[in-house]
C-alpha cells in the first residue's frame, strides 16, 4: 500500500522521532511511505478560534496536496480529528469541496487506528518487544476519530511490557491547544491531576499518541519531579523491533 505521511506541526517541530518511527514501522511492514512536501499546517489552530476562512484555505491546500494518495497517516489524533471531524462541515456552501473534504476524511488515519482497525496488525506476530513499564494516556480527540482501546490492545500485545493501568487515563489532560493559553489555572490544575495518577503508577513510561498531550504531559512531569519518559506507541514498537535504538527518560 501506498501511504502519505502527514506529520502534522508540532511533531515535525518537537517530536520528529516520532514521524521516523511512524515511517519506519510501516516500511517494516511492506508499504511504501511517501511524504508530500508541500503540506502545511491542517488549520485546527484557526478553526479553534474562530478563524474559519484562514481554516478553509489551509484545508483546501491540504486536500490538494493528499488528493493523490489512497491513504493518510497522522501520529496525531487532534489532527486526525480535525479533518474527518471538521473539514467536511467547513465547506457546507461549497459542494465540491465539501465532496473532496469528504473523500480526504474518508482515507486519512491516526496511526495507530491504521495498524489496528485498517491493517490488522499483530503484536507478537510481529515480534516486538520492548522490556520495561508503561502506563497510557488517552488522548481527547480519540473520542472523535471512534477509537476506544486501540492503544492498550497494542501495549498488551508487546512482548516484556508491563502495562499498568493509570486512574483516569482518558481524562484530559488540561492542553487543548489554545485552552491551556485561555484558561491556565484550570488546565495547571489538570495536568497536575494527569501527573499525580502517572506517580501513582510508578511506570518508567507514559505513552502517548499525541504531540500536545505530550509537550504537556512531560513538561508537568519535569516540573513535578518525576523522572518518566514520555513516548508515543510508534517509538515503543520502532524500538521493539530494533529499527530505532532505545532512548530513556531524561
Amino acid at each position: 500500500m501506498k501511504i502519505a505521511l502527514f506529520i502534522t506541526c508540532l511533531t515535525e517541530t518537537y517530536y520528529p522521532r516520532v514521524g521516523i518511527a511512524t515511517v519506519k514501522v510501516l516500511e517494516h511492514l511492506g508499504h511504501e511511505i511517501i511524504f508530500p512536501r508541500a503540506q502545511t499546517c491542517c488549520g485546527q489552530p484557526m478553526y479553534n478560534n474562530g478563524f474559519h476562512d484562514d481554516a478553509r484555505d489551509l484545508a483546501r491546500r491540504m486536500i490538494r496536496v493528499f488528493e493523490p494518495y489512497e491513504t493518510v497517516v497522522t501520529p496525531s489524533g487532534s489532527c486526525a480529528a480535525m479533518i474527518r471531524d471538521y473539514y467536511p462541515s467547513l465547506f457546507q456552501d461549497d459542494s465540491d469541496s465539501q465532496t473532496a473534504a469528504e473523500t480526504l476524511a474518508g482515507k486519512a488515519y491516526e496511526f495507530v487506528e491504521l495498524l489496528v482497525n485498517v491493517l490488522n496488525v499483530d503484536m507478537r506476530e510481529l515480534g516486538v518487544r520492548w522490556e520495561g513499564t508503561a502506563t497510557y494516556h488517552y488522548s481527547c480527540h480519540l473520542r472523535g476519530l471512534g477509537m476506544t482501546d486501540e492503544a492498550i490492545r497494542l501495549i498488551r500485545g508487546i512482548d516484556g511490557l508491563e502495562y499498568r493501568p493509570m486512574d483516569g487515563f482518558d481524562r484530559c489532560c488540561g492542553f487543548g491547544g489554545t485552552f491551556s493559553l485561555n484558561y491556565p489555572s484550570i488546565s495547571g490544575n489538570m495536568v497536575r491531576d494527569k501527573v499525580h495518577n502517572i506517580r501513582e503508577t510508578g511506570a518508567d513510561a507514559v505513552i502517548c499518541n499525541d504531540a500536545g498531550c505530550a509537550m504537556n504531559i512531560a513538561g508537568a512531569c519535569r516540573r513535578e519531579g518525576i523522572t518518566v519518559r514520555c513516548v508515543s506507541l510508534a517509538e515503543i514498537i520502532a524500538e521493539g523491533l530494533g529499527l530505532l535504538d532505545r532512548e530513556d527518560a531524561l
